[in-house]
């Protein structure tokens, strides 16, 4: 892009040294045939057009043209892919262990002693009393009067009277259109995807290992012998005169001991390692093609018919028929009636008694006995167990994508530019400039001196 610019900028600049400045002026500067006044700056534009005749000349232009040119870009897609990574996780497990500990329980006795005390216990008694009263007792008696009384009795009769109505009677009749509806039918495909799978592979080898043994060794080991107190007889009696010590001769014996030693082992381990393995997994989509059915549709229209019934609708009457009834109406008469009564009323008499009584009072002793008790105490193991995950990663993948753009190249086009000089007046003033570029046709431009 830096090198277009520059390009574009040299050509700008080689063309407005070649006398494109000129065109600016129309010409008029370039010219050696122009007047006096025509050359001066502040002169009079008027008097430097008196006295010259038109005439063309031929100046070239610069036009900027907007031109389309395509250049590669470096576009980055980004994809994601999931790779397994084989990492190595912690497995925490809680063992338990025994402890042995010693409590002290207290043990708690009842026991019992024996108290005597003095106590008074009430004795009650139930004794009676006859009284005798008068009481005044009633007697009742029931009698019965007759009452006349008058009721009204409805008397019920049935009729009928004859109503006309209409009604209206359906009548139904079965017609068919056509409709066009839209089936589907499903056909399936089998497809086939890439799949990853981890496989645990064994893989033995071989380690040198320190194992604890050893062997048994013979030795012999002396054990001195005991001290035994030994009677010393006497030469003038057949008794002892004294006793002394003496140590009995020593024993040899033979014993055994463990003597340890490491010995280096060779011991095989396996290990599982994981590989990645592809497969081809297949798979079935579904998809529903539409298909278009004409069929004929039932369908049922209803027209109504009007016509004229009789029906017979039943009505009661109702009228009260006066009725003399007699009926027989209960009522009570008392009496008071005086007679003796004699009746034993009991009443209660209290006395207090006392002896002794002779009670077991409860007492609590304590003893402390020691008891021995077991605990599991937990402790935790750690071991390291190798698996496989699935990570997702993002990279950026770059490809070159044709880019369209847009940039202004310069173009030098012929223009006819009207000069007025006349063939009297080209004598150039001495204040102009000497030299005047006299163009050719749409070519390089010549130099007068």
């Amino acid at each position: 892009m830096k090198r277009i610019m520059l390009g574009t900028a040299a050509a700008v600049m080689m063309l407005l040294h070649s006398g494109i400045a000129t065109a600016g002026l129309c010409g008029l500067g370039g010219f050696s045939s122009c007047p006096t006044d025509a050359c001066n700056g502040s002169g009079d534009f008027a008097a430097a057009k008196c006295g010259c005749d038109v005439q063309y000349r031929t100046v070239r232009k610069v036009i900027w043209d907007q031109q389309q040119y395509t250049c590669m870009k470096t576009v980055y897609d980004r994809c994601t892919e999931t790779v397994p990574v084989s990492c190595t996780r912690n497995v925490y497990q809680t063992c338990y262990r025994d402890q042995c500990y010693t409590v002290c329980k207290p043990v708690y006795e009842t026991c019992y002693r024996c108290v005597q005390q003095k106590v008074c216990r009430p004795v009650v008694e139930t004794c009676w009393r006859t009284v005798t009263c008068n009481v005044r007792k009633p007697c009742y008696k029931t009698c019965y009067r007759d009452v006349c009384y008058t009721v009204c009795k409805p008397c019920f009769k049935t009729c009928h009277r004859t109503v006309s109505y209409k009604v209206c009677r359906p009548c139904y009749k079965t017609c068919y259109r056509d409709v066009c509806c839209t089936q589907y039918r499903t056909e399936t495909q089998t497809c086939y995807k890439d799949v990853c799978y981890t496989v645990c592979k064994p893989v033995t080898t071989t380690k040198t290992v320190d194992v604890c043994s050893g062997r048994w060794e013979t030795y012999t080991k002396t054990i001195p012998g005991s001290v035994v107190r030994k009677c010393v007889p006497d030469a003038c009696n057949s008794g002892c005169s004294g006793s002394v010590c003496v140590q009995c001769p020593p024993r040899t014996i033979c014993c055994r001991r463990w003597v340890p030693c490491t010995v280096k082992k060779q011991v095989c381990c396996t290990t599982m390692v994981p590989e990645v393995c592809h497969r081809k997994v297949p798979y079935t989509t579904c998809c529903r093609i539409p298909y278009t059915v004409h069929r004929k549709v039932p369908y049922t229209t209803c027209s109504f018919t009007r016509e004229c019934r009789t029906r017979q609708i039943p009505y009661t009457t109702c009228r009260m028929m006066r009725q003399t009834c007699t009926k027989r109406v209960p009522y009570v008469t008392c009496s008071w009636t005086n007679h003796c009564v004699t009746k034993r009323i009991p009443h209660t008499t209290c006395r207090m008694v006392s002896h002794c009584v002779t009670k077991r009072v409860p007492y609590t002793t304590c003893r402390m006995v020691q008891q021995t008790c077991t605990k599991r105490i937990p402790y935790t193991t750690c071991r390291q167990v190798c698996e496989t995950k699935m990570v997702t990663r993002t990279k950026c993948i770059p490809k070159q994508v044709p880019v369209c753009r847009t940039r202004c190249v310069p173009r030098v086009v012929c223009v006819r530019v009207p000069v007025c000089c006349s063939a009297p007046a080209c004598n150039p003033p001495v204040r102009c400039a000497p030299k005047c570029p006299v163009p050719d046709a749409c070519g390089e431009e010549a130099v007068t001196e």
